[in-house]
């Protein structure tokens, strides 16, 4: 049995990722920061359905809460990580005009930051078995930029990059890294967006399930997906990213 990471395992997209993993054979760590009850939710729904989970909560963006409460998961149960989601992210939308410093740093920190602070953590491990895979979820956002979201494309156009450069470095231990690049897909991040105005952006005219994208990443972590590294996979719907 496979060892799982989902970050922002807890709610929309990560919730679906965990259940995927889950029933792909994986032994899931559900990680989230504070949302206690959602977290309990996937982690009851997993055990239901016969997979097997955890959870573990805390705070990506934070160095020493990763070397801590992971590093201590994995010293402590003696295995490693098999595979790692990087799937924490949040939004603080704002005209760069007008942007604060804050809105700036909370969104690097959590989405970018916390991509170095969790795979550093786990590589390690994955080296020395000679096996990994790394699935970091980005954004279209990240492919082709949107207005209100300097910070945010920021971020995953910096991991979609950072995705390149290590696939290079651990690819001869056996080690994949790639992308999967959500566009418009319902989730609490989406709820404000007019569904009705937007999908006619969309080829496929309607915005997308949180399961379409796991099914990708599902796939990316199965032995299927071996000879795939250092790629971005989008799942938009058809819009021209």
């Amino acid at each position: 049995m496979k060892n799982a990471l989902v970050t922002g395992g807890s709610r929309g997209i990560g919730k679906a990722i965990s259940l995927a993993l889950a029933q792909q054979g994986c032994y899931v760590l559900i990680n989230y920061r504070s949302n206690h009850a959602e977290a309990e939710k996937v982690l009851d729904e997993i055990k239901e359905n016969g997979g097997s989970a955890e959870l573990l909560p805390f705070d990506v963006s934070s160095s020493s809460q990763v070397n801590e409460i992971l590093g201590g998961w994995m010293q402590k149960n003696e295995k490693y990580i098999d595979i790692l989601v990087n799937n924490a992210g949040i939004t603080a939308d704002n005209l760069m005009v007008f942007m604060s410093d804050d809105e700036w740093n909370k969104v690097i920190n959590t989405n970018q930051n916390s991509f170095f602070y969790v795979t550093r953590e786990v590589l390690e491990g994955m080296v020395v078995s000679k096996f990994g895979r790394i699935i970091n979820v980005v954004s279209l956002s990240g492919q082709k930029g949107h207005p209100g979201q300097v910070n945010y494309s920021a971020s995953k156009g910096a991991i979609m990059a950072a995705t390149k450069s290590l696939s290079m470095e651990v690819g001869k231990k056996k080690i994949t890294v790639n992308c999967v690049a959500p566009g418009f897909i319902k989730t609490d991040m989406t709820e404000q967006i007019d569904e009705k105005s937007w999908k006619k952006m969309i080829p496929l005219n309607r915005f997308g399930e949180a399961k379409e994208v796991a099914s990708v990443v599902s796939f990316l972590a199965s032995d299927g997906a071996s000879y795939i590294t250092g790629e971005t996979i989008a799942v938009n719907g058809g819009m021209y990213s």
